[in-house]
């Protein structure tokens, strides 16, 4: 039974977070998304200092553990190590170097962003367990940047054995012509800060 607050289907979605864009209450978003059947919310919020990221990652998180829902800390390792989460995203040249540390030990899902097949198998070799490929359509988010195709994220999805999620103007709408182009789903930032139902 769906005891979601929703009326509307994120499955196969993870929400990417900007607070910057969310016109209310960050954590009251939060907690709309947690009771959503979105698969995943990933807290990237990059220009915070290690301390206030910690301060709102242990929210979040706790939120998220009221409704099952997965947390995925983003570019701040120690912040989530510090906080026994085990789910990081980490920019790829982060996720390179730690894994050459043998730094990455605790983590259990280690998501990057790539940008091309070469990128890809990059982040399967340094120990990634999920990956961002993106952006695929045009997206406010990369203003002036064309999207990078649906071409572009077959190729990917059949060059990786890990899952691949679609980033870059994901909708709802959308998200079947990237599930047929191989990704197992997509990844929204504008939106998920949006919406309500």
């Amino acid at each position: 039974m769906n005891t979601s607050m929703s009326s509307r289907s994120y499955a196969h979605m993870m929400a990417v977070t900007n607070r910057h864009l969310c016109d209310r209450d960050f954590l009251e978003q939060i907690e709309f998304l947690a009771s959503t059947d979105i698969d995943a919310i990933i807290l990237r919020e990059k220009d915070m200092t290690p301390d206030e990221y910690e301060h709102l990652a242990k929210d979040v998180l706790m939120i998220c553990h009221e409704h099952h829902k997965k947390c995925i800390l983003h570019s701040f390792a120690e912040v989530a190590a510090k906080l026994n989460c085990e789910n990081i995203h980490l920019p790829l040249p982060v996720l390179m170097e730690l894994s050459e540390k043998d730094a990455l030990e605790g983590f259990k899902h280690i998501g990057t962003s790539v940008h091309s097949v070469e990128d890809a198998l990059a982040a399967e070799k340094a120990g990634a367990t999920c990956l961002t490929a993106g952006h695929i359509f045009d997206t406010d988010c990369k203003k002036g940047l064309p999207g990078r195709g649906l071409t572009f994220l077959e190729n990917v999805c059949h060059r990786t054995k890990l899952p691949v999620y679609a980033i870059g103007g994901i909708t709802p709408e959308n998200l079947e012509v990237v599930r047929h182009a191989g990704a197992v789903g997509g990844c929204m930032m504008s939106l998920s800060m949006k919406i309500r139902e």
